[in-house]
């Protein structure tokens, strides 16, 4: 009998030990996060929205060093450099890869099609093949997408009121991949202010002071910068030209830019951090709807506005929700 009982004993711990053991190991377990960003971190207002991500997840409940290790890449501003990147943060193996605007989305979803990627925003992802659609993105990829149809006819309006007299409006391209639809949609909603876009390429640092030179002579009376990676030169040079500039990022404003009009970073960078904590609690990212932005956020330079000779008029001034002065 005293036999019997002691074989059931230890029937019953080893049946229980993998329990115990994989209870244990998820314990210990140390989510990794891969964050790649065609940029630089280095830029302070950069830096400021990737710090509003490590503070979620710490909202979340996650402690870096303890049990989250995130690994961040900047490309720098060089797009060319972001494969080799992708494919350095894949071979860490983590379990969630971050990619910060189309050229990071794009270098992710070739280096990996297992790991889940969120989107941190996507500039129209379904024409860009990122997910099959915003309620079911279907594969290894979900996360944020910005509004750029509704953003475009704002900023239009505002081009208008701040430089009335205007006919041409530069609109400043790199090698993004997703320029070519955003400035087909600039074009569109200019026109509709009675505005001709004039299409304005830079793809490397040192294409930006020629760019600015033909802006300039082909009579612009002021430029939009689209979505991208924060390329600070553009403002010194805006200065230079003495032009003012609409810029599709706010960062830009506390580094001298003059107005900028777009979703909330802070909002953004947040919901990014929120995926990162459903997909490590065992969400399927092909199941996760990809969330627009409902905050939006018009920023002023006064400051800028004053060194240009621009009054700006009431009308601009009572719609900003922020104003560096």
């Amino acid at each position: 009998m005293l036999r019997r009982n002691f074989i059931s004993l230890a029937a019953s711990a080893t049946i229980g030990w993998p329990i115990f053991a994989n209870a244990q190991q998820q314990a210990k377990k140390v989510w990794r996060i891969a964050y790649l960003y065609p940029g630089s971190l280095a830029n302070p207002p950069d830096k400021a929205v990737f710090d509003v991500f490590r503070a979620e997840m710490r909202t979340l409940g996650y402690v870096e060093g303890k049990d989250l290790t995130i690994d961040d890449r900047s490309a720098e501003g060089k797009l060319d450099r972001l494969p080799a990147l992708a494919s350095e943060l894949v071979a860490l193996r983590p379990d969630v890869f971050v990619a910060i605007l189309t050229p990071a989305i794009v270098a992710a979803q070739k280096a990996t099609s297992l790991i889940p990627i969120i989107m941190a925003p996507s500039i129209n992802p379904i024409g860009l093949g990122f997910v099959k659609s915003l309620a079911k993105p279907g594969g290894n990829i979900t996360g944020i997408s910005s509004m750029t149809d509704d953003l475009m006819g704002k900023t239009a309006e505002l081009f208008r009121a701040i430089v009335p007299t205007a006919s041409r409006i530069g609109v400043l391209m790199s090698n993004n991949p997703s320029h070519a639809w955003q400035f087909e949609l600039a074009e569109r909603a200019l026109s509709n202010q009675a505005l001709t876009a004039v299409r304005t390429m830079a793809p490397a640092p040192e294409d930006l002071e020629p760019a600015f030179e033909t802006m300039k002579k082909q009579g612009c009376a002021a430029f939009l910068v689209l979505g991208d990676a924060t390329r600070p030169s553009i403002v010194t040079f805006a200065a230079q030209f003495r032009l003012p500039a609409m810029y599709h990022s706010a960062v830009y404003g506390p580094l001298g830019g003059l107005m900028s009009y777009t979703a909330k970073l802070d909002a953004m960078y947040r919901t990014a951090a929120q995926y990162c904590d459903k997909i490590m609690r065992g969400a399927d990212p092909a199941d996760l709807p990809v969330e627009q932005p409902v905050m939006f956020e018009l920023v002023l330079n006064l400051k800028t506005a004053g060194a240009l000779g621009l009054s700006l008029p009431d009308s601009v001034l009572v719609r900003a929700d922020r104003v560096i002065e």
